[in-house]
């Protein structure tokens, strides 16, 4: 892979083994129109200093390197991490990699936040250290390491929860990765770490409630991070904390969406609401509840399929059907695939999946729910850009 560098009449201390890329106008300005509401000024800069980051990166691999990368977990996703730690991953053939992105002009060091390297499911292969300069108009990749150089040779600084490396103990030339991968593509890139114990529900409640005050400036230090990284692990919970800390009411609440209107979040999601034609539900031969069907668009291994909530009975009796469909009327859902819920805090319950022994029509799961209860839905194997979603009953 061949380096990008910009105008060398901008970069006083050109460093040839460094790695730059120009940012663009359209990029630096289109930024600022993808950037999400934030509890703060100083959180916003930061979001859009990942953003400007993020799409120059992310392009620069997809068109001049033609790797097929994507963000981790998803856009959509970005601000809920953002809002609360520095840090935007990206995936390509299995690996992951972390852009950290600073403004200051003045860089010897790489600083990891303690959620990218100690959150079992965030944890990355690359970390890039990346100086950005809107103003003059470039970035730069002053150094990388790998998340097992992190464990082993960087030093912990508690009082900020970061790990950090100076930027002599960092690998300078970007192509080195790119070589690296080629010749030892089985590289150990990860130290092992231990699994965050579950957070009980009443805890995590507490918890949202407290750090979601956007007068708690810093909410990552407020807790013992054993806690924090818990709380973070869960998607619905982190989007629940971002979601406070902005000044939303109840973005997932089912029965609202089925009286009113599906919440701009959900939609931005996917979700969308079907009003049932009345021979299709003759032709179900069953009582629905309403002939509003939310629906969900999903792609699994590159195959389209439809998840669907269908109320059934008696409001009263709070009946819901998850129902799992193919979108293409000649494929099946093939043997093994799971359709599962759980409960807000991820734990099994009786009935609670529906396995696909052979091929079949659908996979669906019944359950009776009470007033303002919360459920997970699952998928085996899962869906593009699958988050766990908290849908509110």
């Amino acid at each position: 892979m061949s380096q990008m560098t910009a105008n060398l009449i901008v970069f006083p201390d050109f460093d040839p083994n460094q790695f730059y890329l120009e940012l663009s106008e359209d990029t630096l300005e289109g930024s600022w129109q993808q950037i999400d509401r934030y509890s703060s000024l100083s959180r916003r800069w930061q979001a859009y200093l990942h953003q400007v980051a993020l799409t120059s990166f992310l392009n620069w691999l997809q068109e001049e390197q033609s790797i097929k990368a994507k963000v981790w977990p998803n856009r959509s996703a970005l601000p809920s991490f953002l809002e609360v730690v520095d840090g935007t991953a990206i995936e390509f053939d299995g690996v992951r990699l972390l852009l950290l992105v600073t403004d200051s002009l003045d860089v010897d060091e790489m600083r990891v936040p303690q959620e990218w390297v100690d959150i079992p499911s965030w944890v990355a292969d690359y970390y890039l250290a990346v100086q950005i300069n809107p103003d003059d108009g470039y970035l730069r990749v002053f150094g990388y390491t790998t998340h097992q150089q992190l464990k082993t040779k960087g030093t912990y600084d508690g009082s900020d929860r970061v790990y950090y490396l100076s930027e002599n103990d960092l690998i300078a030339d970007l192509d080195l990765l790119w070589i690296t991968r080629q010749l030892c593509p089985n590289e150990i890139l990860q130290e092992p770490i231990v699994s965050l114990p579950p957070l009980p529900l009443v805890h995590a409640e507490n918890l949202l409630i407290r750090l979601g005050q956007s007068s708690v400036p810093v909410p990552r230090l407020e807790i013992p991070f054993v806690l924090w990284g818990s709380l973070l692990e869960h998607d619905g919970w982190r989007r629940q904390l971002y979601e406070k800390r902005i000044g939303l009411t109840e973005q997932w609440s089912v029965v609202q969406w089925l009286e009113t209107e599906i919440s701009q979040v959900a939609q931005g999601l996917g979700w969308n609401r079907t009003q049932w034609q009345p021979s299709l539900v003759a032709a179900r031969g069953e009582s629905l509840g309403s002939s509003i069907v939310l629906s969900r668009q999903l792609v699994i291994k590159e195959q389209p399929y439809e998840l669907r909530i269908v109320p059934k009975g008696l409001p009263e009796q709070r009946i819901w059907r998850f129902e799992l469909w193919s979108s293409c009327p000649s494929h099946y859902i093939p043997r093994g695939m799971k359709l599962r819920l759980l409960t807000e805090d991820l734990q099994s319950f009786d009935n609670n999946e529906d396995i696909a022994l052979n091929n079949v029509d659908l996979l669906f799961v019944e359950v009776s729910l009470g007033s303002g209860e919360g459920l997970i839905w699952e998928i085996e194997p899962f869906p593009d850009n699958y988050e766990r979603e908290i849908l509110r009953f």
